[in-house]
């Protein structure tokens, strides 16, 4: 298994690290400002700032892949790179690579028209547009994605949508050009899995009413500016179906399975960037007479922190090169796997930091308490850790239902009277004699 970084990769990420020093993390307490006092339905003046420099240096929509996209980024390539940038919270949207839009450009990119693309992609590509991604609703558990009720009806030239979203991402972003919706357009299909359609509809149709910003663990608006969002009898154009009604299951897989591990590539950026904190901080304080660095369970806790990290990042870079070796349906299980483990990794580290940092570490002076939303937030975005952790288990099952036993010593079946006899474990020990 070959991870090495190319050359092109490794430059990148040296120009990356040296434009988060320079304009990233000094300007972090001034975005987390702003979005508290502006709210989730303003535009924040730092973002649009730093937005102008890294596109003019060139750090612009580096999660394009390379299948897709003349000089595109392979996932490997990808990987440090988007690491890089999850250091900071707010940091991959300064680079335009930042959920839902880095899934909805994929999405329209890969199975888009030319006139979508035209009138929606080229404006979000150049950063110029905002979009969000409608596919959880409040009143059915969407962690089963077949139980999506709203519905998408077609009228002649039209499809007439109705339905109510929730923690659809970026609905309150004033920029938000494009909502991608989806619905049930065959109710009774015989296939559960073809049942349902994805559809662009634009935020300024008649009938869609962005309800309400929610809150995640009390922070409004960051990173992702979750919303609730009504769509009532939503007219809009048939040619805005994406690919053909009763796709909507199979755009899914394609948009999910990137937009997962890009996650987990951001968590590992986050999980370094706390482990740091952690060590500067426990050889700043002392308790009892030494400085926290000294205390064993310190020294536990960020050795542990350590080992934890290092193997989220390897299956992450294992299942990026397996995405992009064998494809997004054969990495399934690796991109399910490390969909399960990052999050929990991160929010343990972020745990560990905050118990170190005490009162300071639960009031976002640090930071942490933001980062820990995040990572809990991710145990249930892009599919719930028991969804993920059922796939993996299947999918073990099935493996291991394919192959013969007899080559790989697995069988599980006890011995039976003559091997029991046979294997000689009998004459070891002499027996009792019956006195």
């Amino acid at each position: 298994m070959d991870l090495t970084q190319s050359p092109r990769s490794v430059a990148l990420a040296e120009r990356l690290r040296d434009f988060m020093a320079k304009h990233v993390y000094s300007n972090e307490r001034r975005f987390f400002l702003e979005a508290e006092r502006l709210g989730p339905w303003a535009l924040y003046p730092v973002v649009d700032e730093i937005k102008a420099k890294a596109k003019a240096a060139g750090l612009w929509n580096l999660f394009l892949p390379g299948h897709e996209v003349e000089g595109g980024l392979t996932n490997l390539e990808y990987a440090p790179l988007c690491e890089i940038m999850g250091r900071s919270l707010f940091a991959p949207e300064l680079f335009n690579c930042s959920a839902p839009d880095t899934g909805n450009m994929e999405t329209i990119l890969r199975y888009g028209t030319e006139a979508q693309k035209a009138r929606w992609l080229d404006p979000l590509l150049a950063g110029e547009t905002r979009s969000a991604f409608a596919m959880t609703e409040p009143e059915v558990a969407s962690s089963d994605a077949t139980n999506i009720g709203s519905s998408i009806v077609r009228d002649g030239d039209s499809y007439i949508l109705n339905g109510r979203k929730w923690y659809t991402t970026g609905a309150t972003h004033p920029r938000c050009s494009i909502i991608i919706f989806m619905g049930k357009s065959d109710p009774d299909g015989a296939d559960v899995y073809r049942r349902q359609s994805m559809i662009l509809v634009p935020p300024e149709t008649p009938g869609v009413t962005v309800i309400r910003a929610l809150p995640v663990m009390g922070f409004y608006g960051v990173p992702d500016r979750a919303s609730e969002v009504l769509f009532d009898n939503v007219r809009v154009p048939a040619d805005n179906m994406l690919l053909g009604e009763g796709r909507g299951f199979e755009i899914a897989q394609g948009r999910l399975g990137p937009g997962r591990i890009h996650h987990c590539m951001r968590l590992i950026g986050l999980a370094e960037r706390v482990l740091e904190q952690m060590c500067r901080r426990a050889e700043q304080r002392e308790a009892f007479g030494r400085t926290l660095a000294e205390q064993t369970v310190t020294l536990e806790r960020i050795a542990q922190s350590r080992v934890a990290i290092e193997q989220a990042r390897l299956l992450t870079l294992k299942a990026a090169m397996m995405m992009d070796t064998v494809g997004n349906k054969a990495a399934r299980q690796e991109i399910a796997m490390i969909k399960v483990a990052a999050p929990s990794m991160v929010q343990q580290v972020i745990d560990h930091a905050i118990q170190m940092f005490g009162g300071g570490g639960t009031n976002n002076d640090h930071f942490l308490t933001t980062a820990f939303a995040t990572a809990r937030l991710l145990r249930l975005a892009d599919g719930p850790d028991e969804v993920h952790r059922n796939q993996i288990a299947k999918l073990e099952l099935r493996r291991h239902r394919e192959q013969d036993p007899a080559l790989t010593g697995g069988d599980s079946k006890p011995l039976t009277i003559v091997e029991a006899r046979a294997s000689g474990a009998d004459g070891l020990w002499p027996r009792p004699s019956a006195a």
